[in-house]
């Protein structure tokens, strides 16, 4: 097996031959590793971040993003995306983070070129370019983006490694997906709908806190019919179930269901009935 260490030189090393670049930066561990590693290689006079602004995006997940930039001392970009106005996105089919992907890079292209920025690139990481559903990652190639991680090998669980290495707050920072991974395929994507996944994934994280039960991962899914099933962390399935009164915290949705399976990332993934039509 390849260290860890080889793989955050192959890294530096990439990085440290752009002239400049403006990292896609979601705020998860991958990108904001992926930013810290482009300041050490290049300086933060030659990194920009971006991150955009749009219902799908949850108010907790700027301020951290926000805060994390301004520690690096780099300049952060918050400009507003508007994938709602994208049909497709709005349609929610298994291809919706195509649609998504597209509208940010629509945005992070023209404002890498008014800042004379040479390069875009995400935080895409070794396991990503071989899972089986990555419709994003195909859109932000197909514009042009970078891929420094996953061109260097490094895998979720070294990104997390050598963030801790580092010292960064972000590497054990629980996986964030979009506001819309919680909705349904099939199902139309609307403001009102973040909104409410939003909030009652809050209201839930709250009570969930009150009861002393320490969840770390945590999902509300949009089930369409007004149908919510939670996701928590699997150790604690039996913990929730326990006290489902917390459950009740969910609002706006007409049945709550505890997934006895506990939290996994890409769940909605589970329901399309053919998934890679849409790589």
């Amino acid at each position: 097996m390849i260290p860890v260490a080889s793989h955050v030189d192959a890294l530096l090393g990439r990085l440290a031959s752009l002239d400049s670049v403006l990292i896609a930066f979601s705020g998860g561990a991958d990108s904001a590793f992926l930013l810290a590693a482009a300041v050490r290689a290049l300086g933060p006079a030659k990194v920009e971040a971006g991150t955009a602004v749009s219902p799908s995006l949850a108010p907790s997940e700027l301020d951290s993003a926000r805060s994390f930039a301004a520690g690096l001392g780099v300049v952060h970009h918050t400009p507003a995306t508007d994938e709602l106005a994208r049909e497709g996105y709005r349609r929610n089919d298994g291809d919706r983070c195509f649609f998504c992907k597209t509208e940010l890079m629509s945005v992070l292209v023209p404002l890498a070129e008014r800042r004379g920025i040479a390069e875009i690139a995400t935080g895409t990481n070794a396991d990503d370019t071989v899972a089986g559903f990555r419709p994003g990652i195909r859109a932000a190639t197909r514009a042009g983006a970078l891929t420094p991680l996953a061109d260097a090998g490094l895998s979720k669980a070294e990104v997390r490694a050598a963030s801790r290495e580092w010292g960064l707050s972000t590497w054990d920072k629980p996986a964030a997906a979009c506001l819309s991974s919680r909705i349904a395929y099939g199902t139309e994507v609307t403001a009102d709908g973040l909104r409410r996944v939003a909030e009652a994934e809050a209201s839930l994280r709250r009570a969930l806190a009150e009861a002393r039960i320490p969840v770390r991962n945590l999902r509300v899914r949009d089930l369409g019919d007004a149908v919510a099933k939670v996701e928590v962390d699997a150790d604690l399935v039996p913990a929730v179930a326990e006290r489902s009164e917390v459950l009740e915290a969910v609002e706006g949705f007409a049945e709550v269901r505890l997934d006895e399976r506990g939290f996994r990332s890409g769940a909605m993934n589970e329901l399309l009935p053919d998934p890679e039509r849409y790589r």
